[in-house]
């Protein structure tokens, strides 16, 4: 793509001015000394009406982009004489060119001898040449576009600049510190350096110390803002200035954040945050879902949230990538703790498709590279209200991967774990199958896998005689419910605090067991009439068929209901508490207490 140069787009704006066209310029319309009072000819009054009238076609000429357009329209009716292309030059003091594909400032710019004020913001200036700012400038705003350094700008002397505009701009290095210096810009007074990424606010504000006339300054949307030592190391060091980020500064908060200038711990450029999940309701009574589906099987549902944070606490082995949905899923643990894994340094973004069956599947692509911390909620069996009461703050060294991450928002996930428990088979049974008897089962608790049936209950009487039946459990089976978006951009803005009701649409299928899987004393059951059953010739074949499809039968009927009465996608709306708080410190003596591991 070719280059667009700000003196090329500024000339096709004069052109669209038609200054020499009707009712402007010394046309044959105009009436004159020399010339009759033919019908043809209008008077300097009348041209100007045609100029100026709402109504009239030679009015509709877009002024927004200096406001010494109008003015140079009608001097181009009133003495057309004058429009040479000097005076054209030398009339224009503002100049707003916005969002107009400008890349390049050329030295063209310099015919405007009295420009005082240029804005050039949502361009895509790369760079600024020093040699093409006119000295007379007052104003001059870059907001938005591409500009990575401030070399440029910083050799370039204007004496008169008081306001300069360099927000929404991905500048922040040190090198960017070092060229704000009092002596190229000894008059300002208004700087915008808002939604840039300096995140040392230590080294900035002692740089911007050195502009004497400083009195507002707009940081906000920085990395570093969102540590807890900002605003009181800026407030503090920076006593001249009078507004910060669109707020004055009273004497009691000069008061409040005494001392913070001289702070060097390590905390003050960390990142607090304290995430909290709490109640939860709307949730449908999962026992509606499985009556009647499986009547001899125990089934225990339980819900939990998952989401991921960013958090320093890496693990040793930092050669993880970033999880997919599939694996979290199955690292959270029942207690809700927490695991942390190391995000990939490729540039990625996370899309979640969503199944029917509940299940969400998520192509990553992120770009943050700071460690992210994954944790769960604890599990909580259904009810109306379910309250998590959890709280997890985390601290996070790098605030550029931060703002980051506050940018994309949270994700939080929704999932349900449901464990079927069902009649366990005798003990010779479980033996003559495994080749170990109950005793060694019990022996090695806590050392089988997580996908072997682990014993619940143990059969025994107790002293009535009443028999206890002995109960497994078949490993945890997880569905995703449903997912939620939360937007942190208010954090990035200034607002310490987020609180919403994040809602999510449950979409999932009934839950289905598995009828043909019986308990082994029924197949042992089965087996001993079948061995009778043979004994007794033809007719015990024909039953012994019957006796062993029961089960098959039994599991083609339940499909075939299934099949006859297909059951629809539930989709049902649960809505979950969220507040993220980011950390702050109001006072030195609150600074000073805080320990975080």
């Amino acid at each position: 793509m070719a280059s667009k140069t700000l003196s090329s787009e500024i000339e096709k704006m004069i052109r669209h001015l038609c200054l020499n066209d009707f009712p402007c310029g010394s046309g044959s319309w105009r009436k004159s000394k020399d010339s009759g009072d033919g019908p043809e000819r209008e008077s300097a009054d009348e041209l100007l009406d045609l100029l100026k009238c709402p109504r009239s076609p030679w009015g509709q000429v877009d002024d927004s982009w200096s406001p010494q357009v109008s003015t140079l329209r009608e001097l181009a009716v009133l003495a057309p004489e004058r429009l040479r292309k000097n005076f054209i030059y030398n009339h224009f003091t503002t100049l707003r060119i916005v969002d107009k594909g400008v890349s390049v400032i050329d030295d063209g710019l310099l015919k405007f001898s009295k420009l005082e004020e240029l804005v050039l913001s949502a361009n895509l200036l790369t760079e600024i040449a020093v040699e093409s700012l006119p000295i007379t400038l007052k104003v001059l705003e870059l907001r938005a576009n591409r500009l990575s350094s401030l070399s440029g700008l910083s050799s370039c002397r204007l004496p008169q600049l008081q306001y300069l505009s360099l927000g929404s701009n991905p500048i922040g290095l040190h090198e960017d510190v070092s060229c704000i210096t009092g002596t190229n810009w000894p008059q300002l007074v208004c700087l915008d350096l808002s939604d840039c990424d300096f995140e040392d606010q230590q080294a900035l504000v002692k740089a911007l110390s050195a502009l004497s006339c400083l009195k507002t300054l707009i940081l906000e949307g920085n990395p570093f803002t969102l540590a807890p030592a900002y605003p009181g190391r800026t407030v503090d060091t920076l006593t001249q200035l009078a507004y910060l980020d669109g707020s004055d500064i009273s004497p009691e908060e000069r008061q409040q954040f005494r001392g913070f200038a001289t702070m060097n711990d390590l905390k003050a450029d960390t990142a607090f945050a304290t995430v909290s999940v709490g109640r939860m309701r709307g949730m449908p009574d999962p026992t509606v879902r499985v009556e009647g589906s499986a009547p001899e099987l125990f089934v225990t549902t339980k819900y939990y949230i998952f989401y991921e944070f960013p958090s320093h606490h890496a693990p040793d082995n930092l050669n993880l990538a970033c999880k997919s949905v599939s694996d979290t899923v199955s690292t959270t643990t029942e207690d809700g703790s927490t695991n942390t894994s190391l995000q990939s340094n490729r540039n990625h973004e996370r899309k979640i498709h969503r199944s029917d069956c509940g299940v969400v599947k998520t192509t990553e692509t992120c770009s943050i590279t700071a460690p992210m911390s994954s944790h769960s909620t604890s599990k909580l069996t259904w009810s109306e209200v379910m309250d998590f009461s959890d709280s997890q703050t985390y601290a996070v060294l790098s605030l550029r991967d931060f703002k980051t991450f506050l940018k994309r928002g949270l994700y939080l996930r929704l999932e349900e774990e449901k464990i079927v428990s069902r009649p366990a088979a005798s003990e010779d049974a479980l033996s003559d199958k495994s080749g170990q008897t109950v005793k060694d089962m019990k022996g090695r608790k806590g050392k089988e896998p997580q996908d072997k049936l682990i014993s619940t209950k143990v059969k025994s009487t107790d002293k009535k005689g009443t028999s206890v039946q002995r109960l497994v459990d078949d490993a945890p089976i997880r569905q995703i419910l449903g997912s939620a978006h939360v937007p942190l951009q208010s954090l990035i803005r200034g607002d310490p605090e987020l609180s919403v009701i994040c809602e999510f649409d449950l979409r999932y299928k009934d839950f289905e067991v598995d009828v043909a899987q019986t308990p082994h004393k029924d197949l042992e059951k089965n087996k001993n009439e079948d061995e009778v059953l043979k004994q007794r010739g033809s007719c015990g074949k024909g039953q012994k068929n019957v006796s062993h499809s029961k089960c098959k039968e039994s599991k083609k009927q339940y499909m075939k209901t299934q099949s006859d009465n297909p059951q629809p996608v539930q989709q049902d709306k649960v809505t979950v508490e969220l507040r993220v708080q980011l950390e702050k410190w109001g006072s030195l003596s609150e600074a000073q207490p805080q320990q975080h591991s």
